[in-house]
């Protein structure tokens, strides 16, 4: 009897591995291959923007047309990320399929004429769609259908970055802040294993960065690491504020929605003109490899990213926030070492996933990254920096639709279940009632 059951438990255990290793695998391929897709289109475009640089002036015309895309075609999908996070709370819903082409051509379209936003919010968008599609002929269950859009995020990201392990952990952990989702633990690792595959297979080469010489973690050197993951924390918290003000500005203040994504457009138009700098426009990886560089990079370059990201994003471009928060923390951590006489490219490889890590709320595929860019000698100073950046960027994120797990604090043990875009509009209604009651009691 007891044979049987041991027997019996393995049976079933075996079905369930060798179930997720085929959908995993087919996840893992769609969403590799639409990657490679978007990420051969994406350098294309920025190639053709440098060797045309007056594109530029076309950026606020690019934003009244994927307005009116959005506005007229997909009005259903508009929520991109968030939405993909919201339809796994309900997997009773549908993606439609028309996700894919739009997200597809209006990011090209915003880095073309040199929009500063992302790339993984379209290959994370890509792949979770793609997966949803497979309930369809598969006739899912609603739990294995969760599954599998969590599987596609976990391919997406892990193709576009050419970071498998951190893309599967990225998928099990950005769903809840503070809690990770091990039912989808197969299938995320093969589809981020598999996309990433796949997208190589098919052309695509990524960024390698060096961190250099690690130096000697002495007690001076906690402090600065320490201090840097203050700083790293901060800037997520500035982007995450200055991006939603942007987004709430515009959404009050101006009423027709293909003026918003004009004047966007004509906004980094002025600042490029003013900064007489490109530095700023689509990826900055230029931006990137030099704050790996002993010259390091202009002080205050991670402010202008903020600002030049926060009106792209806010007022409507699309694109994704993580490559931008890359170049955020690189420049940074690089303006951090210049300052305080370190190496420029330790503190930059710090900044580079530690401000994703506060922005996004995924602290440990943010040390999981960092760890397969940059070598395991980085683990330490890499997890340090990623908790503290986590820990004080606070209840919120750039993906909204995120609920909270685990608080940051038990003080704030009342946002359990909420998602971030509940606890930022108690709180803002909070703000508005003090400020209220204090001008009635002066």
């Amino acid at each position: 009897m007891h044979f049987r059951t041991i027997r019996g438990e393995h049976s079933a255990l075996f079905r369930t591995l060798l179930k997720w290793i085929l959908l995993g695998s087919w996840v893992g391929l769609l969403s590799g291959a639409a990657t490679a897709l978007f990420l051969h289109a994406l350098t294309l475009s920025a190639n053709i923007r440098e060797n045309h640089p007056a594109l530029l002036w076309g950026l606020p015309f690019a934003g009244i047309v994927i307005a009116l895309l959005y506005h007229h075609y997909g009005k259903s999908v508009e929520g991109g990320n968030n939405l993909l996070l919201e339809r796994i709370y309900d997997p009773q819903a549908s993606i439609p399929f028309r996700l894919v082409p739009l997200i597809l051509f209006s990011t090209v379209l915003t880095h073309l004429f040199g929009g500063s936003a992302g790339r993984e919010g379209t290959a994370v968008q890509m792949g979770g769609t793609l997966a949803s599609l497979a309930k369809g002929p598969l006739v899912l269950s609603s739990r294995d259908h969760r599954i599998l859009i969590v599987a596609g995020i976990s391919g997406g990201f892990g193709a576009v970055f050419g970071t498998p392990i951190a893309g599967m952990v990225f998928g099990l952990e950005v769903l809840t802040i503070g809690s990770l989702n091990y039912e989808a633990l197969i299938p995320c690792f093969i589809a981020s294993v598999v996309g990433n595959v796949a997208a190589s297979a098919m052309g695509i080469v990524h960024h390698i960065y060096s961190a250099g010489a690690i130096p000697l973690l002495s007690p001076w050197m906690w402090i600065l690491i320490g201090i840097g993951g203050v700083l790293f924390g901060g800037a997520s918290f500035l982007f995450i504020e200055i991006t939603h003000l942007v987004s709430r500005m515009c959404t009050r203040l101006i009423t027709p929605y293909w003026m918003r994504p004009f004047l966007g457009g004509m906004s980094v138009i002025l600042l490029t003109l003013a900064l007489n700098s490109r530095d700023y426009l689509g990826l900055s990886l230029p931006l990137i490899e030099r704050s790996f560089t002993p010259a390091g990079v202009f002080p205050g370059a991670f402010a202008l990213k903020i600002l030049f990201t926060a009106i792209t994003i806010g007022t409507g471009f699309k694109g994704g926030e993580v490559t931008p928060l890359f170049c955020i923390g690189a420049t940074l951590g690089a303006a951090f070492a210049k300052i305080t006489g370190e190496p420029t490219a330790f503190f930059a490889a710090l900044g580079f996933v530690a401000v994703f890590a506060g922005a996004a709320n995924t602290p440990l595929a943010c040390i999981v990254m960092g760890i397969e860019l940059f070598g395991s000698q980085m683990a330490v100073p890499l997890t340090a920096v990623c908790i503290l950046s986590y820990t004080l960027s606070g209840h919120r994120g750039i993906y909204t639709s995120q609920k909270i797990g685990t608080p940051k604090s038990q003080s704030m043990s009342g946002n359990t279940g909420s998602s971030l875009e509940d606890v930022h509009l108690n709180l803002h209604a909070s703000i508005i009632g003090a400020f209220s009651s204090r001008r009635r009691n002066p």
